[in-house]
């Protein structure tokens, strides 16, 4: 089965900056294209849709600019979730730069690195807004106790497409549940909200986590975003700090394994399709 990853990340710290990598010793080097063919070799990998990492602000244009350069040269990269901030009055500029490149699907600006307050500013709730008439998505990255801050803002914007990545960040590690498990089912109710299985076994325990011990969170939102508004994604190279990219896979795949074909193809294939307009 063929397999689009809706959540690859790739980096150059000889081209743009990004602090944040100073502070994990195992990422602090660069990530290019040719490193995450290496990775997803044998996987049946065949489009990604790369997303912003968190670059430094003064970068952002940049790497935007610099990714969508290289999703023209290369059929691998089907989608570009681009880097954003939607709290600034430079955004409408920034949305009106790239949002004409045919493979920008969406923005993100990570949430769960900042101030709760962010999101909630009427600038960014109306630069949010903005989206629609481009027809790009909004990823949405928050910790699992930010999780009404992410219903709040989709039901801010009901015209606008968001995407939750990472099942919301679950603290699996810590086998909590609840209160993740009820904001999950009341943000799922929203129609406007897909949502991401990746990113996960970086919260689970570093080199001792087993398939189970993510089953509960990856049924959980199955059952409440159902078959056709999930999507898988590596979070590569992130993951690569708890799993190689084929051993999640794995992990994914027995978990789903009893779902049947068809569910398999929309988890690992067809709804990014349809929700990223690939």
């Amino acid at each position: 089965m063929e397999i689009t990853d809706t959540h690859q990340h790739l980096w150059d710290l000889g081209r743009f900056s990004y602090s944040w990598c100073r502070g994990v010793p195992a990422l602090n080097r660069s990530f290019h294209l040719t490193d995450y063919r290496a990775a997803a070799g044998g996987l049946g990998i065949e489009r990604t849709v790369f997303v912003e990492a968190d670059v430094d602000e003064p970068d952002l244009p940049g790497e935007t600019g610099e990714v969508l350069a290289l999703a023209e040269e290369s059929n691998l990269l089907a989608g570009v979730v681009a880097g954003a901030r939607p709290e600034s009055p430079d955004f409408p500029d920034y949305l009106d730069r790239f949002a004409g490149h045919p493979r920008l699907k969406g923005l993100r600006r990570l949430l769960h690195t900042q101030p709760d307050e962010l999101s909630s500013g009427a600038r960014f709730v109306e630069n949010v807004r903005r989206l629609e008439r481009y027809g790009l998505s909004f990823d949405l990255c928050v910790l699992a106790r930010q999780l009404p801050l992410a219903i709040d803002l989709a039901r801010s914007c009901p015209g606008v497409s968001f995407v939750l990545d990472h099942c919301g960040n679950p603290r699996i590690r810590e086998r909590e549940l609840d209160p993740w498990r009820g904001r999950i089912a009341e943000l799922a109710l929203l129609p406007n909200v897909a949502c991401k299985i990746s990113g996960i076994v970086t919260n689970a325990e570093p080199g001792r986590w087993t398939p189970d011990d993510l089953r509960p969170y990856v049924e959980h939102v199955i059952s409440c975003f159902g078959w056709d508004r999930i999507m898988f994604g590596s979070d590569w190279p992130v993951c690569t700090l708890a799993s190689s990219l084929g051993e999640w896979v794995a992990a994914l795949r027995e978990l789903t394994r009893d779902a049947g074909a068809e569910n398999q193809r929309m988890l690992f294939q067809t709804n990014a399709a349809r929700i990223y307009r690939l």
